[in-house]
């Protein structure tokens, strides 16, 4: 396979999407996600493209799974050349001594421990020259986001890790700031907000599709 390949983990709908649409002309993309039919719809957009994608409905947070997928790319291509990670959990809001402890065992799972069990599946197939990129949101420490913003800080500070011990060996890890989106995550979030002064994921796909590719 002479076309490169990108692995989007939570691309079923928002920016994971959006990027799985923007990349489609360069690359073969593996869409992740647990909604089937959003995945499916995605693959008839990326068709409609010119381009081509495998569908894996899958949870990222079973160990299992995602070891038969990052075994299936091995067995069957070889390498990854880039790894796009937004798959997120939005807890509800809430003050931090009336987080639900359901919705704090899902934010860690989903946010952070995820997070760590992908790094150390999918490392070994960018190897030294493949890039992963990551998406900050930074609320840690904002009111009412006690369990979204500990755990997207969590992550982020895992990343940042792995960032600088891969500065000089490879692979290349990128961290970005996406501006704000009328996505179903930020909806939970600021459910009366004017969704009409915020970007369209598609937008900042587009946006952002030049630091991604860049070398």
């Amino acid at each position: 396979m002479t076309q490169k390949l990108a692995l989007i983990t939570g691309a079923s709908r928002g920016l994971g999407a959006a990027l799985a649409e923007a990349l489609a002309p360069t690359h073969h993309i593996v869409a992740v996600a647990r909604t089937t039919g959003a995945l499916e719809e995605l693959d008839d957009r990326i068709k409609a493209l010119g381009g081509t994608a495998t569908l894996a409905p899958m949870d990222v947070t079973t160990p299992d799974a995602m070891a038969t997928l990052c075994r299936g790319i091995h067995d069957r291509w070889g390498s990854l050349d880039l790894w796009l990670h937004s798959a997120i959990h939005a807890a509800p809001l809430a003050p931090a001594n009336f987080v639900a402890a359901k919705d704090w065992e899902k934010s860690v799972t989903i946010n952070a421990t995820a997070a760590s069990l992908l790094i150390s599946y999918v490392a070994p197939l960018l190897g030294q020259t493949g890039k992963a990129v990551f998406f900050d949101d930074p609320r840690a420490g904002e009111k009412f986001f006690g369990a979204y913003g500990a755990t997207k800080a969590a992550q982020m500070s895992l990343v940042r890790s792995w960032q600088a011990e891969s500065a000089t060996t490879g692979p290349n890890v990128q961290i970005l700031e996406p501006n704000p989106m009328p996505t179903a995550l930020r909806a939970r979030f600021f459910p009366g907000e004017d969704r009409d002064t915020l970007k369209d994921p598609r937008d900042e796909a587009a946006r952002l599709l030049p630091q991604i590719l860049q070398a």
